[in-house]
């Protein structure tokens, strides 16, 4: 683990669609490890690996009923916990600096993350909403959220890899 490593915990949720996003987008960004909380659904479905490409395969991820348990092992181990979610104390997502590593909570696609999460959570993050819509899709909102992880903390990708050229 370093100051830049992130964990999620993906906690009920409902679409299979969106866990094996979960995975694609983790690996995309190097998440660390994926807690798959409450009644979310694990590989091996096959809805989870069309739409993961193969990435749950390599991504390290667990089962784990009670996601508090999660929580407080992963605080323990000195992850800061933040939820993905729009309350009324939130703050807004490109304002927020972590300084530890990160342990991010999304939850259920209509219902978010429970109360009981939230008040547990170090920090609570939201997307800025422009439209008239008041919230995403979770894996989009997932995909956002830790593309603005990295971005705010070191470089995340790797400095050997050369930039796609631009055909003239």
């Amino acid at each position: 683990m370093n100051e830049h490593s992130v964990i999620l915990i993906a906690h009920n949720i409902r679409s299979l669609w969106n866990i094996g996003s979960f995975f694609r987008t983790a690996d995309a960004f190097g998440v660390s490890h994926i807690h798959l909380t409450g009644y979310t659904a694990a590989p091996p479905r096959y809805e989870i690996t069309k739409t993961a490409l193969g990435a749950q395969e390599w991504i390290p991820w667990s089962v784990d009923t009670d996601p508090m348990i999660v929580l407080e092992k992963r605080r323990s181990e000195g992850y800061e916990i933040v939820s993905l979610e729009i309350t009324g104390h939130s703050t807004p997502l490109s304002a927020y600096r972590p300084l530890r590593p990160v342990c991010l909570i999304v939850g259920h696609e209509v219902l978010g993350v429970p109360p009981v999460l939230l008040e547990a959570s170090d920090r609570v993050v939201h997307i800025p909403m422009i439209g008239k819509k008041e919230s995403l899709n979770v894996s989009v909102a997932l995909g956002i959220a830790l593309y603005q992880l990295k971005a705010t903390s070191l470089p995340f990708l790797p400095s050997h890899l050369p930039l796609r050229e631009e055909k003239v």
